[in-house]
């Protein structure tokens, strides 16, 4: 530095600090040999607090403020220094400022899933994220815990320690809490305020004050997402043989506006309101297996095909008369269709009727 810088240095008699970066925590004051001349001005502003340091040990501490540097409010410099009759040239003393304003809006988020135990779901796997917010509430364990003697200290420096205390807290209390993974979501205020006491006791002795701690969202791997939200589309359909009995009446009037046959379409209603029955017996009674599956075969009805229709379907058809034992039928690994009457598959059906009455005795 040249003769003028160090001239021009000791004539500047006002320390202060103005923060243009939003994330700077602590600031050095920068002065050539660190000389602080006899009556400067020393500005203090809302939310900083400056620290003076004397040969490595801590001194006078300044709130907001401006201050003349003289010996009558500088207690600690001045007997650090020996100044009992005061003084009149330079002294040199490094001068600290601290922020302290809530910094704001501080991600944090777990790196790897939690994988914990839930009663419902079984071995589950989770993340979560949120924000968070600090501030510097004891300059002096700040410096001596975290910043140290750095020149220009900003929150990249301190926040990933800070998120690795957050999420070890905030992972023992979700695993230790037992709420069910789907209970979560209406919890997360709840642990935001169990979790809050906790952290402030993790960062104080670093001289920090956890202000503000938020949950904003828990979540599952997305293949178990998928699946519940199919779970929850079976919740809302409900009985599904009304349902499936809404669906068939709609394709009746499509397949009526579009010129299909009514036969087609009582067909139709008659599998589908059967399919019905089945699945929502087997969705309604628990433990219930599932059916074994019957032969189901294709009609010939007035020259067209329908079905395919199984066993009961059938067995009903040939009691209304649209179906007899000369009805053609066929199914899957016939070639050819044939006879009702010669599949014996069908000959429980055709038993089943009771024969004509005999002729009255005259």
């Amino acid at each position: 530095m040249g003769i003028w810088d160090k001239i021009k240095g000791e004539f500047v008699d006002i320390i202060e600090f103005t923060d243009s970066t939003n994330d700077t925590i602590m600031y050095r004051f920068d002065r050539y040999n660190n000389e602080i001349k006899y009556g400067a001005k020393l500005i203090v502003r809302e939310s900083q607090i400056a620290v003076f340091v004397n040969e490595g040990k801590f001194a006078d501490v300044y709130q907001p403020g401006t201050y003349t540097l003289e010996t009558q409010n500088m207690p600690l410099m001045t007997t650090l220094k020996a100044w009992q009759y005061g003084f009149n040239s330079p002294f040199k003393a490094e001068v600290y400022f601290i922020n302290t304003k809530n910094f704001l809006d501080q991600k944090w988020g777990t790196k790897n899933p939690i994988t914990m135990r839930d009663n419902e779901l079984g071995i589950v796997r989770l993340r979560a994220f949120g924000s968070y917010a600090f501030k510097v509430v004891d300059p002096i364990a700040f410096i001596k815990e975290v910043a140290g003697t750095d020149d220009n200290f900003n929150t990249e420096e301190v926040t990933e320690h800070l998120r690795n205390l957050l999420i070890s807290r905030f992972t023992n209390l979700i695993a230790a809490s037992k709420v069910p993974t789907l209970d979560l979501a209406a919890n997360l205020d709840e642990f935001s305020k169990i979790l809050t006491p906790r952290l402030k006791e993790e960062y104080q002795p670093l001289g920090l004050d956890i202000t503000k701690f938020l949950i904003e969202n828990i979540s599952l791997p997305p293949e178990v997402e998928a699946m519940i939200d199919k779970r929850s589309s079976m919740g809302v359909i409900g009985n599904l043989n009304t349902f499936t009995q809404f669906q068939v009446a709609n394709s009746v009037d499509e397949m009526a506006s579009n010129g299909g046959g009514i036969g087609n379409t009582a067909a139709q209603w008659a599998m589908g309101n059967n399919v019905a029955n089945q699945m929502n017996t087997m969705m309604n009674t628990p433990g219930t297996p599932p059916p074994i599956t019957q032969n189901t075969f294709h009609v010939a009805i007035n020259g067209q095909q329908q079905g395919p229709f199984d066993s009961n379907t059938l067995q009903g058809m040939l009691k209304n008369g649209s179906f007899t034992k000369d009805t053609l039928v066929w199914k899957q690994g016939m070639t050819n269709w044939t006879a009702a009457s010669q599949m014996p598959e069908l000959a429980s059906i055709f038993t089943s009727i009771p024969p004509p009455l005999p002729p009255p005795i005259i």
